[in-house]
């Protein structure tokens, strides 16, 4: 792509709309502006030259976190018609929105489009979009699916079930690009405690700041275990990058990211050239040959990422789009045991790093996905420390977040669809610290089964599957015996006793639905099981369906060998399934409409789900990132 930089003046809006919530009695639209937002909104029944609603953008949704950046959550409240093409516009003091924002309209559309739809009876969903994967952006391939449909006959909502950053884990070019934007909008700078670096000034000038940052992120000493007391003391990364050396630092660094991932107006003031062009040099130390040519890599990747973005924000100003973090939204190896959580939250480097993650994920995700759950002290809270950014009121805020138990929520379709927190309240190992967390406390589990209650079907969504591939769940249980549980991220729902067993008595109860719908990501490849109970085939559903990565592949040739070895060791009939915990469920795993006989996909895709009237899926379908799709058909009896 040609590398261009825009000058001055900014434009007003550099990222959204993304509809956020469409539902009969609330629109919620999310954007960031350079300018205080001073617009009104308009909605129109089709194609009428008349609003029947209009509103002002309220000021008191809008947060100026820097110089140059406001967030804008805009509620609309009134009573929408469901299951009726509307059309809405925002005009501005500077001009209508689809004059500011080019490539926002589906062909010979004048406005943009939405249904509120009751039913959520066809759903996009997928995660765990990584901008450098070498792949193409499966959210580009349902852009240009949706421009193909009728808007009556367009998805209900997209469903993003985790991963919507690599924080972690971020390309040198983007990281760069980030280091930008910071600067260009005037996002807060900060100090750091019990770092090597005194601030983000230290940052940007240090020779470890692109391709070196493992060297500054905080370590442990790991001598829990007997005989490592008996051994020479070593470190542990709390942060461990273990790719390409780079990981999401300071709040503005985690918020740039967000607004390069979703939108392409910012890159275009982006020097795409300036690295190359110092020498691949960090303040005035050039990087090792290795990290030179991992630049030339990923940088066409980028390229090729950017180009994309134009469809992947048409499609979220036109699809309510809900989101649910995983783990590298804020960093890999998240609260996935206990050991893990006293060594971050111990020291107050690392405390900062995982705060900035939590305050980004509430501005750009959490607070659109469920608005009424932030209070007016939450945003008076963010309001003091975005005024006046001291350390202590970035604590104070980052405080507010750590202890936020209610980033769950449910959306009000039929079926309805209840959306788990898998991060943030885990069931933790009481007999030894390295064993994986269950991905839900006991309590959030009951507060579970309050919202299953007399259901007749219901979706849920969990980044992780519920029901996941048991070789490799084995193969993660034999590393955490070895003592590594970090190292093949051996989280999964039956690794911990408690909240496998009580999910299931759940799933079990009489007065929860008798058809469950799994959507899952997080695991970097794609299946669909059929599953119900041994002795009641028939009467009790469930479908684990399982879409990931929007950009990302698990290992070819290890995924190969897993899904052989699952199949082998783990038929519907094999005595191996009675020594797992899943021993009352017989589980069918259904073979996709593609040559050979594998069961898991690796290709990156999103997943296209339709519903009948009952809420049981009459089409299980991945849409590839090529424009490909890939049906998973139901077993014949």
């Amino acid at each position: 792509m040609k590398n261009t930089v825009a000058r001055d003046p900014l434009p007003l809006i550099v990222a959204g709309p993304i509809l956020r919530k469409a539902t009969a009695k609330e629109l919620t639209f999310w954007l960031v502006t350079t300018r205080q937002f001073e617009a009104d909104f308009s909605v129109f029944m089709g194609s009428s030259e008349t609003p029947f609603y209009e509103a002002k953008f309220d000021a008191s949704h809008q947060i100026q976190i820097g110089k140059h950046a406001w967030v804008v959550l805009a509620h609309f409240k009134g009573n929408f018609p469901q299951d009726t093409p509307l059309e809405y516009q925002v005009t501005t003091v500077e001009g209508l929105l689809t004059e500011l924002v080019p490539n926002l309209l589906y062909g010979d559309e004048s406005r943009l489009s939405v249904v509120i739809q009751q039913r959520a009876d066809y759903v996009l969903h997928g995660s765990c979009r990584n901008p450098h994967y070498p792949s193409k952006d499966s959210l580009v391939a349902a852009d240009h699916k949706v421009s193909t449909l009728a808007a009556i006959d367009r998805p209900s909502l997209l469903m993003m079930s985790g991963d919507q950053i690599y924080a972690d884990h971020v390309a040198g070019p983007m990281l760069d690009a980030i280091e930008q934007i910071t600067v260009l909008l005037g996002l807060p700078d900060e100090t750091f405690e019990q770092a090597t670096i005194a601030d983000t000034t230290a940052l940007y000038q240090h020779p470890h700041n692109i391709y070196g940052r493992d060297k500054l992120l905080p370590h442990y000493v790991n001598n829990e275990s007997w005989w490592r007391r008996c051994l020479p003391t070593t470190t542990q990364p709390i942060f461990s990058s273990r790719e390409c050396e780079n990981h999401l630092i300071s709040f503005s660094e985690f918020f740039a990211m967000y607004l390069l991932v979703w939108s392409p107006t910012l890159w275009q003031f982006v020097d795409r050239d300036r690295f190359v062009r110092n020498g691949y040099c960090n303040a005035g130390v050039a990087v090792s040959l290795k990290w030179q040519q991992t630049w030339q890599h990923e940088a066409p990747i980028i390229d090729d990422f950017v180009a994309g973005l134009d469809n992947v924000r048409r499609l979220m100003a036109h699809i309510p789009t809900y989101m649910i973090f995983d783990d590298h939204d804020i960093t890999d190896d998240f609260q996935l045991n206990r050991r893990w959580e006293t060594a971050a939250y111990d020291n107050l480097f690392s405390r900062r790093i995982i705060g900035n993650a939590l305050i980004s994920y509430w501005l750009c995700q959490g607070w659109g996905n469920a608005p009424e759950k932030f209070t007016p002290s939450c945003l008076a809270l963010a309001r003091t420390f975005f005024k006046q950014p001291t350390a202590e009121r970035h604590d104070a805020l980052a405080a507010y977040f750590y202890r936020f138990e209610d980033w769950h929520y449910t959306i009000a379709t039929v079926p309805k669809i209840v959306v788990l927190d898998t991060r943030t309240r885990r069931w933790r190992s009481e007999s030894h610290p390295n064993r994986p967390s269950g991905l839900m406390d006991w309590e959030a589990l009951i507060e579970l089964q309050q919202e299953l209650l007399h259901e007749p079907a219901v979706i849920i969504v969990s980044a992780a599957p519920i029901f996941g591939v048991k070789f490799i769940e084995t193969l993660q249980r034999m590393m955490t015996l070895l003592g590594q549980p970090l190292v093949v991220d051996a989280e999964n729902w039956m690794a911990h006793p408690g909240s496998a067993n009580t999910l299931l008595s759940i799933f079990t109860h009489t007065k929860t639905p008798t058809t469950f719908i799994i959507l899952s990501g997080d695991v970097h490849y794609s299946f669909a099981y059929d599953i119900t109970l041994r002795n009641l085939k028939g009467q009790f559903k469930i479908f684990q369906i399982t879409c990931s990565g929007l950009k990302n592949e698990f290992p070819t040739r290890l995924l190969r060998f897993c899904d052989l070895m699952d199949r082998g060791l783990y038929s519907p009939h094999s005595p191996l399934n009675w020594f797992t915990k899943r021993k009352r469920l017989l589980i069918e795993k259904r073979d996709p409409d593609i040559a050979g006989h594998h069961r898991l996909i690796n290709q990156s895709a999103i997943g296209e789900l339709f519903l009948d009237q009952q809420g049981t899926p009459l089409v299980i379908d991945i849409l590839t990132a090529e424009g490909t799709v890939i049906h998973f058909p139901a077993k014949v009896s």
